[in-house]
């Protein structure tokens, strides 16, 4: 354990963020869902301190609203705001690789952390191709996570974190209730895998374009929807 008490409640502080938005990515809390300091801090047991501290952290990374009379809920996602995100990404993605492309040739990327990000790939594709969703989340992020790792600084790699984890936020109650789930999630990881461990810069558009692609086509299903 910690020696520091500021370091002890700031490690609380984080385990409870994560514990929150694991529940909100699980479909748990559900968007509009209202909650209070108090609440939380029943429900695992701890003081009300590092609860509002986490609940302040999720609420600046977008995860959570926050009301001075009635606490803490859910963010409400719209379908305009997915497609805001999946702009936000593809543009940022597209700039990375071109200026890797033009100032040290294709992105390419070998030795362990390769290792682990293809079976990050593997692990995330046999889970959309079944359907899987809590297993697809987890892994999914991990995979891109470490992807951008190869090929973006840490404020990017950052940034593009934080837009995925609120895309799925987004995502979950529509495909929790979706007829066919398994029609909508991306599968594609291997085949970005591929292209970046053979230095590809036009596969690797190729794949990333179908992913945001895929992306937008979902978008347009859930507009017809309604």
């Amino acid at each position: 354990m910690p020696a520091s008490g500021a370091v002890t409640r700031n490690t609380l502080r984080q385990q409870i963020a994560d514990a929150l938005r694991d529940e909100v990515l699980a479909g748990r809390l559900q968007p509009g869902q209202e909650f209070t300091v108090k609440h939380i801090a029943e429900q695992y047991g701890v003081s009300a301190t590092p609860v509002r501290e986490a609940l302040v952290d999720l609420t600046a990374q977008g995860l959570l609203d926050s009301d001075q009379h009635k606490g803490f809920r859910v963010h409400r996602f719209s379908v305009d705001d997915y497609r805001g995100m999946v702009e936000a990404r593809a543009l940022i993605v597209d700039g990375i690789f071109r200026r890797l492309a033009e100032r040290v040739g294709p992105p390419h990327a070998h030795g362990a952390p390769l290792v682990s990000v293809r079976r990050r790939a593997e692990e995330a594709a046999r889970a959309a191709r079944a359907g899987d969703l809590d297993i697809l989340i987890g892994y999914d992020l991990r995979f891109w996570r470490e992807l951008s790792g190869f090929v973006a600084n840490r404020y990017i790699a950052d940034f593009l974190h934080r837009l995925r984890v609120q895309a799925w936020v987004f995502a979950v109650p529509h495909l929790r209730t979706a007829r066919e789930p398994g029609a909508w999630l991306w599968n594609g990881h291997e085949e970005l895998v591929d292209a970046v461990t053979l230095g590809d810069p036009d596969a690797v558009m190729a794949a990333i374009d179908a992913y945001n692609a895929h992306s937008l086509r979902w978008a347009d299903h859930l507009e017809g929807l309604r």
